[in-house]
């Protein structure tokens, strides 16, 4: 009997119990244990990341602040999150996870709702600077933690979930980021978006040291998994990684920048941010120009398209899963859903027509970027992984740079917000249009079994 399969029969308890049972068993404990604090923790994360685009509805007029100035600031957090992703991600794997995490936390929250005191652009760009600076390194932290407990054939749904927490975000915090705005405007002398980033801020610092106390760094030191369970976990993850022992891919850092594929990836993250914030930081104002005035109305009709986001990121990350494949899933997504949003500006104030794009843009968009973070950790070696997914998340967030930042210009420019759309959703589809064409089949391992996995 090989180690795994004792592993299985100790983790069963039960003569006959299939290695295939014990596994599912076993990551069914680990995802309940893992994964809801850690998509609690990016809920969080997405919403401090875009409440700005429900508080300029009024930030802008309390503080005079244009199009270009809140476009610019929205992007800068952008410049500091790429340059300290990848540091991030190399000391998570020095000090571990649940240190990374609870500083990552702390810092941000406590920045996030020091942007409630700015009154002049150069506070606000510092701001949303260091914002950017503490909060980096959390997304590419967790997409390399995931691949310390899970293997490629279950990365896919997992990997959604987590996602899931982006347009979750939207559901929940434009209602609410409505409702707070409206209802405290004027308490204790502030303005409702000031109360929208300390209320938004500073439970993220309490997550932190939730996070600090409820996640192990690995398998092994989880204390809620058994010897033998802990044994079958390792036992698939080294199956798992098998394929990465070839010469050429080893060297963190090196490996990575090595590799062209690595930079084919990043361009196409950056096209996925591209359109996932043209929808986060602008969906709100494209709301106001249907001819909603009440900001109450406007946080609540913009959770509608969140909701159909979120379905996409589930029935394309299972739909991904079950038919094994990722290139068509990712980049038919990305040009289904960039098609969808630029047939919003043919449309002009229809409010039913210019709403049922946004969904379909929302279901596609989410589902479609969300699924992209599942390639990378399975194409880089377990060597190259934690860098490598950092260099691609640090190039391809400047997509979040660009799009506030251009939509910004040209609509302070033209008074229009359909030209900046139209140039970010070329780049989108072709994006989409990449993953397709130069990043072949082979490259992306989704497992190497007919096994109907999940979490």
């Amino acid at each position: 009997m090989n180690h795994a399969a004792s592993a299985a029969q100790g983790v069963a308890g039960i003569p006959g119990t299939t290695l295939q049972s014990a596994e599912d068993n076993v990551y069914r404990k680990i995802s309940w244990r893992v994964m809801p604090i850690v998509l609690v923790a990016y809920v969080f994360a997405f919403l401090d990341r875009i409440n700005i685009g429900y508080a300029q509805l009024q930030m802008k007029q309390n503080l005079a602040f244009s199009d270009a100035i809140y476009g610019l600031g929205a992007g800068l957090f952008f410049l500091t999150y790429l340059l300290f992703e990848v540091p991030s991600n190399l000391l998570l794997e020095k000090i571990g996870a649940r240190l990374t995490f609870l500083r990552i936390m702390v810092l941000w929250g406590l920045t996030s709702a020091a942007t409630a005191f700015v009154t002049e652009p150069w506070q606000f760009y510092a701001v949303r600077l260091l914002l950017g600076l503490f909060e980096a390194g959390f997304f590419p932290g967790i997409i390399l933690y995931l691949t310390y407990w899970y293997p490629s054939h279950r990365r896919g749904r997992v990997t959604g979930l987590f996602l899931f927490g982006m347009p979750i975000t939207g559901v929940l915090g434009g209602p609410l980021s409505g409702m707070v705005m409206s209802g405290m405007e004027g308490l204790g002398g502030m303005h409702g978006w000031q109360w929208l980033f300390l209320i938004e801020g500073l439970p993220t610092v309490l997550l932190g040291f939730l996070l600090f106390r409820l996640l192990p760094n690995k398998p092994a030191e989880a204390p809620w998994l058994s010897t033998s369970e802990k044994a079958l976990v390792q036992s698939v993850l080294d199956a798992d990684h098998k394929a990465d022992e070839k010469p050429g891919h080893h060297g963190k850092l090196a490996a990575a920048l090595a590799d062209p594929k690595t930079y084919v990836l990043a361009f196409v993250y950056f096209c996925c941010a591209c359109a996932v914030y043209t929808i986060t930081f602008w969906l709100p104002t494209m709301i106001k120009n249907l001819g909603i005035a009440s900001i109450g109305a406007i946080g609540w009709i913009t959770a509608v398209p969140y909701v159909f986001g979120a379905i996409g990121v589930l029935v394309i990350s299972r739909s991904s899963d079950r038919f094994k494949e990722r290139r068509w899933h990712v980049g038919g997504t990305l040009v289904a859903g960039a098609a969808a949003l630029f047939a919003t500006s043919f449309l002009g104030t229809s409010f039913a027509p210019v709403m049922l794009l946004l969904c379909i843009a929302a279901f596609f968009i989410f589902g479609g970027g969300s699924l992209f973070w599942s390639i990378p950790p399975t194409y880089l070696s377990r060597d190259a992984a934690a860098a490598g997914i950092a260099v691609i998340s640090s190039l391809g967030i400047l997509g979040g740079f660009v799009s506030p930042t251009v939509i910004g210009w040209i609509k302070n420019m033209t008074g229009s917000i359909q030209m900046g759309l139209g140039a970010l959703i070329a780049l989108v589809i072709a994006g989409g249009l990449t993953i397709l064409i130069a990043l072949p089949k082979s490259a992306v391992r989704v497992g190497t079994d007919d096994r109907a996995t999940g979490h």
